[in-house]
């Protein structure tokens, strides 16, 4: 077999998850291996680096023992956007890797965020300011841990050190870059504002490359790990974010993607850097004149997983859904706000927690079950309205992950937004938008827009006029209760009672 084949590789928050994808898009062989997200106190959510590491390496070989190392072209790579981990002078952590919902660092980004720094940072880097940002981390380590601080010799992120167990290199592409806070994106540079906020240097940096950069292949123990011969090319790939509009073929202008899976994420393709005055949304890239503006939240898929083990009626989450799917839209008046990792867009709050309103007597397990999925998907509505009120006209709406594989999410999704929903069949989202970067990088295909042909809407869920009309009227009931509960979230913060 020629060579013909790219592996997407990308790092997810549970999981990674690899798979070979031939030039038109269909997926060949694939292998995923997870891990845990540890929350060791109070407001961290960090992992294992080197677990990691031994994840992708594991993906990696599984799918070449399935296909044969002489059908690989090369790899390229996705993965989760606002890690942080500190290297010694050997390059080796010094930390845990520092995950996007690790809100530590939330009373920096309250004293920044409002202030004219903070909208300035916020235009220039497209980056809204939040304890995710890693940015804001670096400035929390500066604080509150300088024996770490002081021996840093690089700041990183998952994928950069991923890739220099690979390779050798430290590099880091615009896409990730472009979520740091660190970066301006008008100049595809450093921010010199960002780095003296933060007090790191350029050196402590990795360098800066295109998302479709190839590095010239890999070292020899990366190369015995994973069965592949160490002249396999490798394409450094980008955040899982805007990977994921990549891989459902949301690239043109208006078409939307909505990505579903621990997390959630709206985001629309625009052409060059666009950047809300209102704050309320981010913009990162996807190549130098493919961007992405949209938002994340932090509560998708880990809502409804605490909510099972939490209330221990079910056997499963299918089940739970399935009972779920019983109650009526509005689950009989009761609201969830499901911050249970804080939350990102459109607010931007790290001091937000979750809570129901609503709660009586009449309401059973699950009640509380499908106002968790009504919740979450309320959320995401809000975002919807954010990039609405930045001027950004939708016309199409694609989604993918893995929760949108019951019934319950595509209609609760189509019904809130009160528009149509494309659903794509085995889409496999950031993973196939890394191997089309991939195919890019490597001269396989002429240019990204091969994923709109490769991405076709598999099932279109439209929504039910009156579950609709009861979302229309809670969506400000929900959005109000965001701001009723704000002085109550940060005293409840201020006391810091412990949980044991």
């Amino acid at each position: 077999m020629a060579a013909t084949l790219v592996i997407g590789v990308d790092i997810g928050t549970t999981a990674t998850k690899s798979v070979a994808f031939s030039i038109d898009g269909t997926a060949v062989a694939s292998a995923s291996v997870g891990y845990p997200l540890d929350e060791p106190a109070p407001g961290y959510a960090v992992q294992d680096p080197q677990l990691i590491v031994a994840a992708v390496l594991s993906t990696i070989r599984s799918v070449v023992e399935e296909v044969g190392a002489d059908a690989i072209a090369g790899l390229s790579f996705s993965s989760a956007m606002h890690s942080l981990i500190a290297l010694d002078d050997h390059a080796d952590p010094l930390t845990p890797s520092i995950t996007w919902a690790d809100s530590r660092a939330a009373g920096q980004a309250e004293r920044l965020r409002g202030t004219e720094l903070g909208r300035r940072l916020h235009r220039a880097t497209g980056t809204p300011i939040h304890a995710m940002s890693p940015a804001i981390k670096l400035q929390w380590f500066r604080d509150e841990d300088p024996t770490t601080w002081d021996a840093a010799r690089f700041w990183v992120g998952i994928k950069e050190f991923v890739l220099w167990r690979l390779s050798g290199e430290l590099v880091m592409d615009h896409s990730l870059a472009s979520c740091s806070g660190l970066l301006d994106i008008h100049r595809l540079d450093w921010s010199d504002d960002a780095l003296q906020l933060s007090g790191v240097q350029r050196s402590q940096l990795p360098r800066l490359v295109s998302t479709t950069a190839v590095l010239p292949g890999l070292t020899a123990e990366a190369a015995a790990a994973t069965g592949l011969a160490p002249s396999t090319r490798i394409v450094v790939g980008g955040g899982d974010g805007p990977l994921a509009n990549l891989g459902v073929g949301a690239v043109r202008p208006g078409v939307v993607a909505c990505s579903l899976g621990t997390s959630g994420a709206l985001r629309v393709a625009v052409d060059r850097p666009v950047v809300d005055p209102d704050g309320a949304v981010f913009c990162y890239a996807i190549t130098e004149d493919r961007w992405v503006v949209g938002g994340a939240i932090n509560n998708g898929g880990v809502t409804l997983e605490w909510v099972r083990r939490t209330l221990g009626e079910w056997a499963s989450t299918i089940e739970m859904l399935d009972a779920a799917a019983e109650v009526l839209a509005g689950s009989g008046g009761l609201l969830m706000l499901p911050y249970l990792l804080s939350e990102r867009a459109p607010h931007w709050d790290s001091t937000a927690r979750g809570s129901y309103v609503g709660l009586s007597r009449a309401h059973g397990p699950e009640h509380l079950a499908r106002a968790a999925v009504e919740g979450v998907v309320l959320q995401l509505a809000l975002v919807l309205r954010s990039l609405e009120a930045a001027g950004l006209d939708i016309v199409e709406i694609r989604a993918t992950g893995g929760p949108l594989k019951h019934p319950l999410w595509q209609q609760t999704l189509a019904d809130v937004f009160g528009a149509g929903i494309g659903l794509l069949d085995d889409a496999e989202g950031s993973s196939y938008g890394a191997a089309i970067l991939g195919m890019v990088g490597l001269g396989l295909v002429e240019s990204i827009d091969v994923a709109v042909a490769h991405s076709p809407v598999g099932l279109t869920v439209s929504p039910r006029p009156e579950a609709a009309e009861v979302y229309r009227e809670l969506l400000p009931l929900f959005d109000g209760l965001y701001s009723a509960l704000l002085p109550t979230h940060a005293r409840l913060r201020e006391l810091r009672l412990p949980l044991a």
